[in-house]
Formats: structure tokens, C-alpha cells, sequence
């Protein structure tokens, strides 16, 4: 029985390219024998699906194919590049597959602390930081070869950091990209490395950096400076640094977000009769609250614009203040006294505790 390449891929009849490309794909990630070592099934799997794309991907093929005709095949896995291009030509040279593109190295990122008060935090400032990394050699600016040296073309690669190999595989043998063994995906070599970092063009160093805060950061924000990371050496990327933003805890305000939360404690009295407070701020002056009589305890009062300002953000968030009602402890017996006839006039019970013994 003639196979039937469209279940194969589990496709329609009338399914396009770029579906049964997009099928083949998915089996052949799946079954691929470089993901399933010693696994037959996968194997068998993966060349019949080779097989359907192979027929089904071609116009003339396709259409023999739909008229039952029998269509050979035999030198699609014996070919020296035939399924290296085949599956080059639906995966390009993904490293599942034996390509491989030679890619620049890349320090490592660099993560340090700074404290900040509460008020820079709200406004913004700048802030020093230092730290011990990787960085580029001073004495050869991260060539790694020494001063006056010359460096070389890798007669390797002729300077291209890239040389395509023979691999033997279950489908024979494959063609693959990869970096160059000789210079390490450089291209060129060093006819005298520098003595001071020994050819890597980097040493380990101090470094200081000042960097902006901006205003309306939190606590545990993290900023990034692309860059400022540790040295990769020569021909590589610097990493990145990451200053993660501590801010300190303030003895009157407690930040929420761009909201600030302060806590009035107010005298019985005061909550009873209602008063005017004089409020502190971040800026350092005072606002006034008007304090309602009767005011209960836990009653939160909102003063628009005295909070912090939202990060990328230019209004300010809101105060609020709560409202604590302090009972006295340190009464005089006059004071005693007074407060009693006002519980009688209330009818309330304000009993003196039993003595102990």
C-alpha cells in the first residue's frame, strides 16, 4: 500500500507549504535523533517524516504523489549534503541540528547594593557605588597581545572565526558550521600575548561608578546600566550592572508604593474635642490637618500631592495619616478625679480595680 505522506504529517490534502513545512517541524524536533539517542521508534519517525516533507514540499512530486504514483526516495539519507540541506532549508543552522553560529562572549553581570534615605528615594539623587570585577586590561586595552605586538590571521579559518565540518550521523554524513578550533571563533591569533593579563585582555580591578537614582524608587528596585558589567576579554561583550536599591526605613513615614503612611498619636481629648495638627513632611515643613471632634481611632486622613513620586512618574502620590489615640498612664488625682465626674455624667462604669491581696 503507497504510504500516505498528508497523515504522516497530519496534515489536510489541501494544506499549504507553510503548514506542512510547520508540520515537519514539530515532528522533527520531536523525533530527531540528536534529542533521542538509541531510540528507534524516534529514528523510524523521523525519516518517514523526511520522507513526506521531502515529497510534499516539491510541486511535481506532490502531485505523482496524489495520483498514487510510486515515487523513489532512496538517496535522500545517503547524499554527503541531501538531508543537511533539506533540514537546513526548514530549521536554518539551529544548533539541534549541527549548525552552529559563532557568538561573542559576554562578561558576566555585576550586582551591588545602595542605600538610600527615603528622601532621596522620593526626589532622586546619586549615589557611588564600587566593586571588584573583571576589566579590560589597561596595559594592552583588551587586545590580550603585547604593546606593538601584531596579531595574526587564523590560517584555520582565514579570518572568518567559522569552518564547516563533516559529521557522521544515522543518515550518513552531515555538513555543519561551528566556531573554529584554532582561534575560537576569533579569527585571529596573537603572535605575543600580553604579559599583564596573559592574553584574555582582562584583569581584575576596583571600580567605582556614580549613579543616578532616580526619583520614586522602592525598596528592592533594581537599575540597570547596560555595559558596566564585567569584562568578557578580548573581542567580547561587557556584561551589565545592576544596582538594587535599598532604602533605608525613616522613623516617621512608611513608604507604600508613591503613598506615605504617617501615624498621629492623638491625646483623648484632643480626638474627643477634635485640634489642628501640625504635620511633618519630606520636604521637610509642615501641613496643617484640621482634626474633626470625635474622631475615632484608626480614622485615616489623605493629603493629596505630600507623598512620593511614582517611578517615571511626575505627580506625587498621597499622606495619609492615621489616626492613634494615646491613653494616659501618668494621671494626678485631680486629673483622676475630673475624669471620673465626666464618666458618671457620661453613665459610664469606671471603677477602681480591687486591690491585689
Amino acid at each position: 500500500m503507497a504510504k500516505d505522506y498528508y497523515k504522516v504529517l497530519g496534515v489536510k490534502r489541501n494544506a499549504t507549504g507553510e503548514e506542512i513545512k510547520k508540520a515537519f517541524r514539530r515532528i522533527a524536533r520531536e523525533t530527531h535523533p540528536d534529542a533521542n539517542p538509541d531510540d528507534a521508534e524516534s529514528e523510524a519517525r523521523f525519516k518517514l517524516a523526511a520522507e513526506a516533507y521531502e515529497v510534499l514540499s516539491d510541486a511535481d512530486r506532490r502531485r505523482r504523489h496524489d495520483r498514487g504514483d510510486t515515487i523513489d526516495l532512496n538517496n535522500l539519507f545517503t547524499g554527503m549534503g541531501s538531508l543537511d540541506d533539506l533540514l537546513r532549508s526548514v530549521f536554518g543552522d539551529s544548533p539541534l541540528f549541527g549548525g552552529q553560529t559563532y557568538r561573542a562572549p559576554r562578561g558576566r553581570d555585576v550586582l551591588v547594593r545602595a542605600e538610600v534615605s527615603l528622601e532621596a528615594a522620593a526626589f532622586g539623587t546619586e549615589v557611588a557605588v564600587h566593586y571588584q570585577a573583571r576589566v579590560t586590561c589597561e596595559e594592552c586595552s583588551g587586545s590580550g597581545s603585547q604593546p606593538g605586538s601584531e596579531t595574526l590571521t587564523c590560517p584555520e579559518c582565514g579570518g572568518g572565526g567559522q569552518v564547516r565540518m563533516a559529521q557522521r550521523s544515522v543518515f550518513g554524513t552531515m555538513m555543519s558550521v561551528g566556531a573554529c578550533p584554532t582561534c575560537r571563533g576569533e579569527g585571529v591569533l596573537m603572535s605575543d600575548p600580553c604579559e599583564v593579563c596573559g592574553g584574555s585582555g582582562a584583569t581584575v580591578g576596583n571600580v567605582d561608578v556614580n549613579v543616578e537614582v532616580p526619583a520614586g524608587v522602592s525598596n528592592g528596585t533594581r537599575l540597570r546600566l547596560g555595559g558596566r558589567g564585567e569584562s568578557a576579554g578580548r573581542h567580547g561583550q561587557p556584561g551589565d550592572l545592576f544596582v538594587e536599591v535599598a532604602v533605608m526605613p525613616h522613623p516617621l513615614f512608611e513608604q507604600h508604593d508613591s503613598t506615605l503612611v504617617y501615624r498621629a498619636n492623638l491625646e483623648f481629648s484632643e480626638a474627643t474635642l477634635g485640634t489642628r495638627l501640625g504635620l511633618p513632611t519630606l520636604e521637610g515643613d509642615e501641613v496643617e490637618l484640621d482634626v474633626p471632634a470625635g474622631t475615632q481611632p484608626g480614622t485615616v486622613f489623605t493629603i493629596p500631592g505630600r507623598g512620593m513620586t511614582g517611578l517615571g512618574r511626575r505627580r506625587r502620590g498621597d499622606l495619609q495619616v492615621v489616626v492613634d489615640i494615646v491613653i494616659p498612664t501618668d494621671l494626678t488625682e485631680e486629673q483622676e478625679e475630673v475624669l471620673r465626674r465626666w464618666a458618671d455624667l457620661r453613665g459610664e462604669r469606671a471603677d477602681r480595680p480591687a486591690s491585689a491581696g
